[in-house]
């Protein structure tokens, strides 16, 4: 479509398939970009959500974000670089390119993982762009976090101390507007933790512990 993409056309694409597929408040597990999402969701529509895992949570404000781009670039070796100086070349194609830059942070941006490969299958450079342009005017103009005051359903933040994305900044920029949220974090451990060698069991174990205990005590 000509139209600009906007986080709201994102909130409402959400809160359809909520409505669609949902018949209660559900807990949602969302990673990265779809952590913040899925707080922008809930400060929009806040009965709708049951409870909310933050993995990986990206970051809204420009201390955090500037934080994150220091630890990346300390991270870049001369290889890794030219690897990015190659990447308009290599794939001409945005949409492609964007996939390749995914890749090239994930190895930025991880302790040990696993396997590499972020699994995505198809990517949109114009959309990506559009929509994170948004999301920091939202940011810039007071929007959020501020608005987050509106979630009442409890929130969980996974993180992992070898993310760039500095998590402690990010927890206390939302603390404020969020007292309810619940932080746990890992050594070694970056910004895939369900991917980390050292931490993805016990992932799964605070995860499944914190899903099931949120929904047995909204049932009592």
């Amino acid at each position: 479509p000509d139209s600009t993409l906007t986080l709201w056309q994102h909130i409402d694409d959400l809160n359809d398939v909520i409505d669609a597929y949902c018949e209660k408040p559900p807990m949602i597990v969302c990673h990265s970009w779809g952590a913040m999402l899925a707080l922008a969701h809930a400060a929009a529509h806040p009965e709708s959500v049951g409870g909310i895992v933050l993995v990986g949570c990206g970051s809204f404000n420009a201390a955090s974000r500037e934080r994150m781009e220091a630890i990346r670039n300390e991270r870049m070796d001369a290889i890794m670089q030219a690897r990015f100086d190659r990447l308009k070349e290599d794939y001409p194609d945005p949409n492609k390119r964007l996939g390749a830059i995914g890749r090239l942070w994930q190895e930025i941006d991880s302790y040990d993982l696993v396997s590499l490969g972020n699994g995505v299958l198809t990517c949109d450079m114009k959309a990506h762009q559009e929509t994170w342009q948004d999301v920091v005017r939202l940011q810039d103009e007071g929007i959020y976090p501020e608005t987050f005051t509106a979630i009442t359903s409890p929130v969980l933040m996974l993180h992992g101390n070898d993310d760039p994305h500095p998590g402690e900044m990010i927890r206390d920029s939302l603390l404020r507007y969020i007292p309810q949220l619940e932080y746990h974090s890992w050594k070694q451990c970056g910004h895939y933790p369900w991917l980390e060698k050292t931490v993805a069991a016990d992932f799964y174990t605070v995860l499944s512990k914190w899903l099931l205990h949120t929904a047995e005590h909204q049932h009592c």
